[in-house]
């Protein structure tokens, strides 16, 4: 028995440390891993910020934080249930193993039959059961014969009773292990039957063991268990902050909303943006590149960790791009892409370093230029708005189509017009024939036909093709185009050798017409023309085409307006021996004007000088100038004071506005009006509101004499004009000029008249030398109005060429006088016309006998003709008329008429004066003379 207890003592020992020990090394572990985790000295002071931020699920750490701990936790606490199910399941196999151990060892046991056996079997066993049943650490080792009978038990009092119990398979030579609730509760218990030699079943033996027993057991174990939990749950946690806080550090304590989008902006920049993208790092190595960047500059698949310098770029991108300094839009070259770069530092955003972004402006850069070139036609098509056809000269506009595009649009620019249209003229309706007129981008000596010559153009010429279709014609290659060199292949041959070599032909149409051809051409290194060219041709030549047709239209109203003018204005001065004319016109730029001047003899060898103006320009203004010229001419026939001259003018010009009223302009018009007498030196001038006339005495001197103005033309209401009378030596000059000499828009008149008086001034010279010197002394370099300028100087009658009698009212006295004429006009060489000056005088003097009063004078004047004068102090008027055959008398004023070259009557402010004129010469005699018989028989002395 003793074999028994000493062989179980060794197995429970066995079976105790292999099942108790085993998770004892884990506890000093555990603690050693706590005091690793106790935080280091100053660090305990920016725990609770650290641990704010790791707790914090709004960053990256914090979350990934809280998410590590939950599965730390979740771990733990599995691996607690784990151990603790694994625990309870060893406890139950450990307590099946020992109540199997305990009891078959029991049963085995030497003696033990014997003890059965034995008459008092509980004596022998039940000590021996005890003392296994501590050994053997169970609650107890029980033996019960077949029917139940107890030997022996853990509680004495149960010795000698009948049991009930799982017998049965025991009894058969069995043994089993199984849990039931018992008396102590739930317990496990073990039962191996006792063999006798023969191997016949004699006993069982049971050995039981409570379940609390089993969780005491177990529950001796947990505290180990659950600190070691508790120290794998902080070592955990504690590495997973550690982790925790690097990566906030790394994160910069962004969201994770925040970190996705950087991520997914990181990929677009990488993937998705069409502008390349480098970061550079403070060595000049390239730390990221997109895949633009790798575009653009064909980077290997390795450049990343690479030298900028070691990529293959261009030098001069790849020293930009590696030298870290800032650059905004540089432009550099990159294979054959043309990159725009940009370079910023990464400082204070991250790690010294650079970011460099790329554009391809390539194709930018093409559309940029065919916007450039877009701007610059449109800029010069508005200064061919400005530019072109400022003049109103048809050659002029030509020149200035040509000047705007050259060099902008064209290298050459020829513009030829047809003849008629260089007139004013309305061109033909097809015509080939064309003038040069403007050739502008070559000099010297060159192919191209010069400017004057008249150009047949070929049918196969791109010009009369393009005049014949009424379109642009390009000629983008001439060097293998064939049909424009049928023109002049000699000439042609020598504008390509000049490198010419592109050419439109663009027709000049304004309003329908045809007027001519705009030639472009290019050469050197200019681009051919295309399509768009011809559209900007034909724009531009649009537009300088109605400036050419005004200019035309102007030509020919200015032609028209011109001749008109010149045919109104006297071609030559008439000869008359008072005074020694010049004269000068000149038109404004602006056009025709209506200022006209005119020198009208007068009876009595006296002359009237007139200068006046119309206001405006044109046809209007010319022939409005036409009507009161003829009018001024009109009135000094019938030899009126210059006063009264100006008043029928003021008259008639009051009439014209009123006729004209439904024209809607109304006539302006000024006008001077002297009359000299050169027999006496006296002036008789009046002014309707023009300027006075200058006086230059003959030792120099200027003045300007003051005549009374009246109002102009047309504005006078009736009033009456006012004169001045002056008495000038002889060599006296007189200037009337028009406004337009000393006034402008830029010049004031009193440094206009300033500039005349330093003309005048000086030694003696002629009328002519004086037109000259004002003309170009006073007038202005662009005059805004016509200038008139008429310059005479004075003369005065030979005293012996003056005949004068005074005759008493005798009718005697006709006889005296007219015997004194007929010795004064054999003095003079005149015996020739003695017998007709006779009669003429005999006529004239005895009408003034008998039907005029007192005094009565005769005066005869020998200059280029013989004048003839009667006056007496009456003011009746004498008329022609043709006597009846019944009539007595009223022959005589018809005798003079038939006589004289001229006659009429002059009114004073004393009377009247009857004057006639005769030839001085032979060959010229009145137009009608009758015979001396006819004479005689028309004789009578009846009053006139």
């Amino acid at each position: 028995m003793s074999n028994y207890l000493g062989g179980l003592r060794r197995w429970l020992l066995r079976s105790g440390t292999s099942s108790s020990t085993r998770p004892r090394p884990a506890r000093p572990g555990h603690r050693r891993e706590s005091r690793d985790l106790a935080p280091p000295p100053g660090e305990g002071a920016r725990r609770p910020q650290r641990l704010s931020s790791l707790l914090s699920a709004r960053s990256v750490a914090g979350e990934v934080f809280l998410l590590q701990l939950a599965v730390v936790v979740l771990l733990v606490a599995a691996a607690v249930v784990a151990l603790v199910v694994q625990g309870r399941s060893a406890a139950m196999m450990d307590a099946r193993n020992r109540t199997l151990a305990a009891a078959g060892t029991f049963a085995e046991s030497p003696g033990i039959v014997a003890a059965v056996r034995s008459p008092h079997p509980s004596a022998v066993l039940q000590p021996s059961a005890q003392a296994a049943r501590k050994i053997a650490g169970v609650d107890g080792i029980n033996v019960y014969t077949l029917d139940g009978l107890t030997l022996a038990h853990s509680d004495p009092r149960q010795i000698g009773k009948h049991v009930v119990g799982p017998f049965a398979r025991a009894a058969a030579g069995r043994s089993f292990t199984e849990t039931f609730s018992g008396s102590l509760g739930q317990s496990v218990v073990s039962v191996v039957p006792v063999k006798a030699a023969d191997g016949s079943v004699i006993a069982v033996v049971s050995s039981p063991v409570t379940v609390e027993n089993v969780q005491n057991m177990l529950n001796g174990q947990l505290p180990v268990v659950l600190g070691s939990a508790a120290a794998v749950l902080a070592l955990s946690a504690g590495g997973t902050a550690l982790v925790s806080r690097r990566l906030l550090r790394r994160t910069h304590g962004l969201g994770p909303a925040e970190m996705t989008r950087m991520y997914e902006h990181h990929d677009a920049v990488l993937h998705a943006v069409r502008e390349g993208v480098l970061i550079v790092g403070a060595g000049g190595r390239l730390l990221l590149a997109n895949d633009e960047a790798r575009r653009l500059l064909d980077l290997p698949a390795d450049a990343e960790g690479l030298p900028v310098t070691d990529l293959g770029l261009e030098e001069g991108i790849a020293e930009r791009i590696a030298s870290g300094r800032s650059a905004t839009d540089e432009v550099h070259m990159a294979a054959d892409r043309l990159l725009a770069v940009n370079i910023r530092p990464t400082a204070p955003f991250g790690s010294a370093g650079t970011v460099v972004t790329l554009r391809d402006t390539t194709e930018l850069r093409a559309l940029s230029g065919r916007a450039e070139v877009a701007r610059e036609r449109l800029k010069l098509l508005y200064d061919a708005g400005v530019q072109v056809g400022t003049t109103l000269d048809v050659e002029r506009t030509s020149e200035e189509l040509a000047d705007v595009a050259v060099p902008r649009f064209a290298d050459v620019v020829t513009v030829d017009l047809l003849d008629p249209v260089l007139r004013g003229e309305e061109p033909p309706e097809v015509n080939t024939e064309m003038r040069r007129t403007a050739v502008v981008g070559l000099h010297g000596e060159h192919p191209l036909y010069p400017v004057g010559k008249l150009i047949r153009f070929v049918p196969t010429s791109p010009m009369a093709a393009g005049l014949a279709g009424g379109r642009a014609v390009l000629e983008a290659d001439l060097r293998t185009a064939q049909l424009w060199r049928t023109q002049d292949p000699e000439n042609s041959l020598r504008i390509l050798d000049r490198g010419i070599h592109s050419l439109i032909a663009v027709p000049l149409r304004a309003r329908g017409v045809v007027l001519g051809m705009a030639g472009y051409w290019r050469g050197q290194d200019s681009p051919p023309f295309d399509e768009e060219d011809v559209s900007f041709a034909e724009e531009l030549t649009a537009r300088a085409a109605l400036s050419v047709d005004n200019a035309r239209r102007y030509t020919r109203e200015h032609n028209v307006a011109d001749t008109l003018q010149r045919s109104l204005l006297p071609r030559r001065v008439p000869e008359q021996s008072a005074v020694e004319v010049a004269h000068r016109y000149l038109a404004a730029e602006a056009g025709v004007g209506g200022d006209w001047f005119d020198v009208i003899p007068l009876p009595g060898a006296r002359v009237a000088l007139v200068v006046g103006d119309v206001v405006g320009h044109g046809l209007h203004a010319a022939a409005t100038m036409g009507r009161l010229r003829t009018a001024v001419y009109n009135f000094s026939t019938l030899d009126l004071p210059p006063d009264e001259l100006l008043s029928h003018l003021d008259e008639l010009v009051a009439h014209i506005d009123t006729d004209e009223q439904e024209w809607g302009g109304i006539t302006g018009a000024t006008c001077l009006c002297i009359v000299y007498d050169p027999s006496s030196g006296r002036v008789t001038a009046a002014t309707a509101g023009h300027p006075g006339p200058a006086l230059v005495q003959p030792d120099g001197t200027v003045t300007f004499p003051e005549v009374p103005i009246s109002p102009p033309l047309g504005l006078g209401a009736g009033l009456p004009m006012e004169t001045v009378e002056l008495t000038l030596p002889e060599g006296s000059v007189l200037a009337l000029f028009t406004d337009g000499l000393v006034e402008g828009r830029d010049r004031d008149p009193d440094a206009g008249l300033a500039a005349l008086r330093a003309a005048l001034a000086g030694p003696a010279r002629s009328p002519e030398e004086i037109c000259t010197a004002v003309i170009d002394a006073v007038l202005p370099t662009r005059p805004d109005d016509d200038v008139a300028l008429l310059v005479a100087r004075t003369r005065r009658l030979d005293p012996e060429r003056i005949a004068q009698w005074d005759v008493p009212p005798d009718p005697a006295a006709v006889s005296r006088v007219r015997n004194a004429c007929a010795r004064r006009l054999a003095d003079w060489g005149l015996e020739d016309i003695a017998f007709t000056t006779e009669l003429i005088l005999s006529e004239l003097i005895t009408n003034a006998i008998r039907y005029g009063t007192e005094p009565i004078r005769v005066r005869l004047l020998y200059d280029r003709s013989l004048v003839c004068e009667v006056s007496d102090g009456s003011s009746t008027s004498p008329h022609l008329r043709r006597a009846d055959d019944t009539d007595e008398g009223g022959r005589g004023l018809f005798l003079v008429a038939q006589f004289a070259l001229r006659w009429g009557t002059r009114y004073t402010d004393r009377g009247k004066i009857i004057w006639s004129e005769q030839a001085t010469h032979e060959g010229v005699a009145p137009a009608a003379m009758v015979p001396e018989e006819a004479l005689l028989a028309g004789w009578d002395d009846e009053p006139l």
